[in-house]
């Protein structure tokens, strides 16, 4: 067993017999140490313990830790004690947390750094929002959903959104922690009991890097709280993000207030829908959560894993996550639940996209280039969304949004703003994966009128006789008509 607890060597440090000392630190452990000690996939941007290109350049733990020297090792350790002594959920949350912050802060691949909000762009930011709700109101019934209007910073954006990320993710690393057990013979699985638990620690702290590392790089990519088509954010507030937004319009030859405007009535849009209809929520989470509890883990890859996981190589279970350990179940089941998620996807941003629209249209010069720049950045995603894909088998992504808009925008015109948005009242109003192959079927189908129903079950609850029968006033004409016959008798 190696000197070097969990492949760590000694610090770097300047031999004093030049290059022969270096030979033999790098044989016994020390010097440079292993290039990558524990596994994870390199942050964006993360120097190693001595900086770019240096030892343990593709670590994480050195975006953690900063660049490690002697005064600072102990503190290194003891987080990394923390890690593996973590008993809590499927996800390490507080890793994952620290991990996007980090993250954020090395800046995004573009080169743009996270800067702090001031007063004018906070006042850009409510006045955008302010304006896209008054056009808004012309394009939809539903009325404003934005409480408030807050501009973010990527960090402020990380805070914000990890609840919901955590609804999201946790039913799929779920089943990954238990899998981790079952994979064991039951006869061994009591023996084992300690390196199952240390699995499940390790487990989760390589789920929160890696979902840490994807919301710190979607977090530079995205420019409001509903990008994905779900209400990631607090209730009530429309959020923008500043910096994402001039980054974004950069090469768009579009005047900036423009951008921000046509981007501030998207995130105006998707909070009037969410505000207003109050099952969509729950909806969309609970479509991805079935989805996500119909997806097996490949158990032939995870005892292979197991069979070999060796303490201080924990890296095993970071490339098992990298590599995708889900697969779809191939049942009718399963592919219901995909297709209802990705209709409900469809439709969401489907709708967005035909009332931002028909609202921008008429005022804003840009608006079909707009509208297209961001059909194609919906449609292509990025590596945030990929890095998603892998950890939960799933893209959020909304294959069918050309075809969703163009149904809504036929529903306008067939029966008004308000007969559009009336489908939203119930989710067995909504079309079907089926409708979105033939709008114009659904478009013509004769409307289902549901205010007979509703007024004979109102007239049912004011009249309680008819819903449920006296047995009382029964067993008592009972017995009279047994006595008037013995009467008769």
């Amino acid at each position: 067993m190696s000197d070097t607890p969990f492949g760590f060597g000694l610090p770097p440090e300047e031999p004093d017999d030049g290059d022969e000392g270096k030979k033999k630190d790098q044989e016994s452990g020390g010097g440079q140490g292993p290039a990558n000690p524990f596994g994870f996939g390199g942050l964006p941007g993360a120097g190693g313990f001595g900086g770019p290109g240096g030892p343990g350049a593709d670590n994480p733990f050195a975006a953690m830790f900063g660049s490690l020297n002697p005064n600072d090792l102990g503190a290194a350790f003891q987080q990394l004690g923390q890690m593996l002594s973590y008993e809590g959920g499927p996800v390490n949350w507080d890793m994952a947390k620290q991990i996007a912050r980090q993250t954020v802060s090395q800046g995004s691949p573009d080169g743009t750094k996270d800067t702090s909000v001031g007063p004018a762009e906070r006042r850009a930011v409510e006045e955008a929002v302010r304006l896209a709700d008054l056009w808004l109101d012309d394009a939809t019934s539903l009325p404003s959903g934005a409480g408030s209007a807050v501009a973010w910073s990527r960090a402020e954006w990380v805070e914000a959104t990890l609840p919901a990320w955590k609804e999201l993710v946790d039913p799929v690393a779920e089943r990954v922690g238990t899998a981790m057990g079952d994979v064991l013979p039951e006869e061994m699985q009591a023996m084992a009991g300690p390196l199952i638990g240390m699995m499940r620690s390790m487990g989760g702290a390589m789920f929160g890097t890696q979902i840490g590392q994807a919301v710190g790089v979607l977090a530079g990519e995205v420019v409001g709280s509903s990008d994905i088509g779900l209400p990631l954010g607090p209730a009530g507030k429309a959020a923008l993000l500043p910096v994402n937004i001039e980054t974004f319009g950069k090469d768009l030859s579009v005047p900036q207030e423009e951008v921000r405007l046509y981007l501030a009535l998207r995130e105006a849009a998707h909070q009037r829908l969410f505000a207003h209809v109050p099952w969509l929520r729950s909806h969309l989470f609970g479509a991805v959560d079935g989805y996500a509890r119909g997806i097996k883990v490949d158990t032939a890859k995870l005892e292979d894993v197991v069979g070999q996981f060796d303490p201080q190589n924990p890296e095993q279970l970071q490339e098992a996550l990298q590599q995708g350990m889900f697969q779809p179940e191939d049942t009718p089941e399963q592919k219901a639940a995909l297709a209802r998620l990705e209709t409900a996807l469809a439709l969401v941003e489907g709708w967005v996209d035909a009332v931002v629209h028909a609202a921008a249209k008429p005022r804003l010069s840009s608006a079909d280039a707009l509208r297209e720049t961001l059909r194609r950045r919906r449609a292509s995603g990025g590596p945030a969304e990929q890095t998603f894909a892998t950890l939960i088998g799933l893209e959020l992504r909304p294959r069918r949004l050309r075809d969703a808009s163009r149904l809504w925008a036929s529903l306008t015109d067939a029966r008004g703003v308000d007969g559009r948005d009336a489908l939203w009242h119930h989710p067995d109003m909504l079309p079907t994966a089926t409708d979105l192959d033939d709008p114009d079927g659904f478009v013509h189908r004769e409307q289902i009128d549901f205010s007979e129903l509703d007024k004979m079950l109102g007239e049912a609850a004011d009249k309680p006789d008819l819903q449920k029968p006296d047995l009382n006033k029964k067993d008592e004409d009972e017995g009279e008509g047994k006595n008037r016959g013995d009467d008769a008798e």
